[in-house]
């Protein structure tokens, strides 16, 4: 098996435990009979490896089995990038299912946006994975779907400013598109913990009530979506996400996209960790008052009708979806996007993004 993408990398080598240092412990404190190996990040305990392998996938699995994640004969596709989290998550639900006969059938979904040097690099690492796992891999790209847009093609076109809300938009659906096209209604993401409460911060700090109700749940399905989505990873840190990936020797990429900074994000990534350095526990004691917040959903006075897409035929609740209204302002040779008649230039990408957002979805 190859030797995961970012073994050497600092990022990676930055948060593991110092073999060098000694644990004061003298046996692991779960099992008492090995010597302890590393300091468990969620918890502090000091464990030996197999105890920190048991635990980490014993956890996944009370997820999965409390939130009734799956039910057995399901086909489930995983949301595979080659990341560490997909990496990961594809590999700990092929040891679960076996160990545990759920009987389900998983398949590995990739989106192909396009990207030059990152995606097609990526891809090989998903290809390989596919053998690895056993699993059956489809791979659906941008160009196929979008007019034979890719994102280099897109921030060639409208430069960095807005081009992750193309790719939002884009990916959404591609996913659902790939799902549809495998006759799959459920795709498990490699979201994590970290990520529930960083986005949790994120919606707290720019005042976005409306999405704090559901930002946090374990299991989305928007109206206009025949795909349900999961998050079997909720309450599962990065950090142990990577001592994982690192000490099973698992094949995974680990280079950021080029074209996503996410400062905004980032700043709540940074809040997070500095949290979690003080106290370990944040990262979950933040999902859990994102999941107590109580909050008046907005009353409307008629129904949502769901249609199919003027363009594309895609089921929308709008006249014209998302990504046909995206789609509209490339394919007019402009990076202005028409919104409800209100044109965006590419220097207002958060006023583009809110008015997407807000149309029903």
């Amino acid at each position: 098996m190859p030797r995961p993408a970012d073994s050497t990398q600092p990022q990676a080598a930055s948060i593991l435990p110092p073999r060098s240092v000694p644990l004061s412990t003298t046996t692991c404190e779960l099992c008492h009979i090995r010597k302890p190996f590393l300091r468990r990040p969620k918890t502090g305990q000091k464990i030996c490896q197999p105890c920190f392998f048991h635990v980490f996938e014993r956890e996944i699995h009370n997820t999965i089995t409390s939130k009734n994640l799956f039910y057995r004969g399901e086909r489930v596709a995983i949301g595979a990038s080659g990341g560490k989290d997909s990496t990961v998550l594809a590999h700990v639900l092929k040891v679960l299912n076996e160990r545990y006969d759920y009987g389900v059938e998983f398949v590995l979904l990739s989106i192909d946006e396009g990207i030059r040097g990152y995606r097609d690099d990526s891809l090989e690492t998903v290809k390989r994975n596919k053998d690895q796992y056993v699993m059956p891999l489809e791979i659906v790209s941008y160009k196929e779907l979008y007019d034979d847009w890719s994102m280099d093609d897109i921030v060639a076109q409208i430069g960095n400013r807005n081009n992750c809300t193309y790719c939002g938009v884009f990916r959404r659906q591609a996913l659902d598109r790939g799902a549809k096209k495998l006759g799959i209604k459920h795709v498990v993401t490699g979201h994590n913990a970290d990520d529930m409460a960083e986005t949790v911060l994120m919606n707290l700090l720019r005042g976005d009530t409306a999405r704090l109700d559901r930002c946090t749940e374990i299991v989305t399905q928007s109206a206009d979506s025949p795909v349900k989505r999961s998050k079997p990873l909720k309450f599962t840190y990065e950090k142990e996400i990577v001592l994982y990936a690192h000490y099973k020797k698992l094949d995974y990429f680990s280079t950021e996209c080029i074209y996503s900074p996410e400062a905004f994000r980032g700043t709540a990534r940074t809040l997070i960790k500095n949290l979690e350095t003080v106290r370990p526990s944040a990262i979950v004691d933040i999902i859990r008052s994102g999941e107590t917040f109580a909050l008046e959903r907005k009353k409307s006075g008629t129904a949502l009708k769901l249609g199919s897409c003027e363009r594309c035929g895609y089921i929308s609740s709008n006249r014209i979806c998302k990504a046909c209204v995206l789609l509209e302002g490339l394919n007019a040779g402009r990076a202005a996007v028409q919104v409800n008649g209100v044109g965006y230039e590419p220097d207002e990408g958060a006023a583009l993004s809110k008015r997407l957002e807000h149309l029903s979805f």
